[in-house]
């Protein structure tokens, strides 16, 4: 799966400056509006939030990975942030979130896409090389070398 051809510089966030889990969500959807992915802010984001209200998205290792299939969707995305401070995101580790990957996916889309992507990155996450390597990204080039390995 090539991670990168989902990024859009638009929706790279190194740093992204906030503490605060809704506005977080909002600055990245706002990233892939710009970047086409999103037609919709609204559909978005009420599709991302009521899966955050099923369960958080952060998966622990300083990760959150907020995601929804939504007809305010026009193709698959995927935004990235790098917060400037950790954020509380009730992560199943109790520890706070300081990146942040945001998957975008057509309601229509047939199949699992997001499910695809979200195991695509998890694979790698697990590994403590690659965690410490993208908690160190600071460019957008940088970001897409690492993501360039899944």
């Amino acid at each position: 799966m090539n991670i990168n051809a989902l990024l859009d510089d638009q929706s790279i966030f190194i740093p992204l400056d906030s503490t605060d889990k809704n506005a977080i969500i909002s600055s990245m959807i706002d990233g892939l509006v710009l970047s086409g992915s999103v037609s919709s802010k609204e559909d978005y984001m009420n599709a991302v939030l009521t899966r955050e209200n099923t369960g958080s998205t952060g998966i622990g290792f300083g990760v959150a990975i907020p995601h929804g299939k939504s007809a305010g969707v026009s193709k698959p995305g995927l935004a990235f942030a790098k917060l400037s401070a950790p954020a509380d995101w009730q992560s199943l580790d109790g520890e706070p979130v300081k990146v942040v990957f945001m998957i975008a996916v057509p309601e229509a889309a047939a199949g699992n896409e997001h499910l695809q992507i979200l195991i695509a990155l998890s694979r790698k996450l697990i590994d403590s090389e690659f965690r410490e390597k993208l908690m160190a990204v600071e460019q957008p080039d940088q970001l897409k070398s690492l993501l360039a390995t899944i």
